[in-house]
């Protein structure tokens, strides 16, 4: 009796597992899914570098007086626009014309004796060695003469290039002294944008290159170009300074302002790829995509590494390789080891 009980719970538990088994076969062994699919490829993409700079002038200039003196006039406030030669300030000149005058006199004193004693050399009156010393002398006072006369006139200061005056750094009634910063003054009609890019990218940009610039306070995206790749590394960050230039034809575009700049690399890369469509996500956020077995005509499921978003196709870093095939819609109907059938 015993053994006949224990022979019918070892047959229950026979069909039971086989029921289990026949089950779990049909959720695998179900009907086809019809899926969409495309091949893993390779494609050459040229990378962006995105850096970050500040604008300054085409030309920037420290302006100050050669020489000292009290200041008794400015022309032009921060922020205006000025033209080159065009007068930005000037020193009391009393002392200077002062000056002026006593070597204007000093020169025509020792003229009118250089006139008198040339006669007397012509007519052999007097010796070639006095003559020289009078020479000298008229030589020494005409000098004397244009030094005190450019004194004079250094008094006026005048801008050497055309644009915006971005620092005024004196009052009137100041005492200045000799080639003291006291005005700035920047030609913005082409700015510069100053950035620095890291050693390892440096080798991807050359002049002449084109680069994107965007200055967000303006909310405007400019074409610029490179024109300085610098060749010493900054000590502290181990970067590079390289300069774009674009234009400024509206003077909207102003000193010290913040710009993003986008330089495309000079070297291509080949980065493997899939559409976006073939990505799915699981509940821990583990990216995975389906790839068909075409021998078996079935679906399984491969986690995947994910890099850059190029328009609607997406890097693959690891877990693909070229020319495998992946299901790009239909997916979400799939298990792990699902038949599928491949619609065109």
């Amino acid at each position: 009796m015993i053994h006949k009980s224990i022979y019918l719970l070892l047959l229950t538990f026979i069909l039971l597992s086989g029921c289990q088994t026949k089950k779990e076969d049909h959720k695998t062994a179900g009907s086809p899914v019809p899926v969409i699919v495309t091949k893993v490829s390779s494609i050459s993409y040229i990378r962006e570098i995105p850096l970050s700079g500040n604008i300054e002038g085409t030309r920037t200039v420290r302006l100050g007086f050669l020489v000292a003196g009290k200041i008794d006039f400015i022309a032009v406030n921060e922020g205006q626009v000025v033209s080159k030669g065009e007068l930005l300030s000037s020193l009391d000149p009393t002392n200077y014309g002062i000056a002026k005058e006593l070597a204007d006199i000093q020169a025509n004193q020792v003229q009118d004796e250089y006139d008198r004693l040339k006669l007397m050399h012509d007519s052999n009156s007097l010796s070639e060695s006095d003559f020289a010393k009078i020479s000298y002398g008229l030589q020494q006072a005409r000098a004397q003469q244009k030094l005190h006369n450019k004194n004079l006139s250094d008094t006026k200061l005048y801008s050497p290039v055309g644009g915006v005056l971005l620092k005024r750094l004196a009052e009137v009634g100041e005492i200045t002294g000799v080639g003291i910063p006291l005005f700035v003054v920047s030609d913005i009609r082409k700015v510069k944008v100053n950035s620095f890019i890291p050693e390892n990218e440096v080798h991807n940009v050359r002049i002449g290159q084109t680069a994107k610039v965007r200055i967000s306070s303006l909310d405007k995206t400019y074409e610029g170009k490179i024109i300085e790749v610098g060749y010493a590394a900054d000590p502290a960050t181990r970067s590079f300074l390289i300069k774009i230039e674009i234009e400024n034809p509206n003077l909207v575009i102003r000193p010290g302002m913040i710009a993003e700049v986008e330089v495309l690399s000079t070297t291509e890369e080949e980065l493997l790829t899939v559409p976006v469509a073939a990505i799915m996500h699981d509940y821990s956020n583990v990216s995975f995509a389906y790839v068909v077995d075409t021998l078996k005509n079935r679906a399984f499921r491969r986690s995947i590494s994910l890099g850059k978003l190029i328009n609607d196709k997406i890097e693959i870093t690891s877990g693909l390789i070229e020319n495998e095939i992946v299901v790009i819609a239909g997916q979400q109907k799939l298990i792990d080891g699902s038949p599928v059938i491949i619609q065109k």
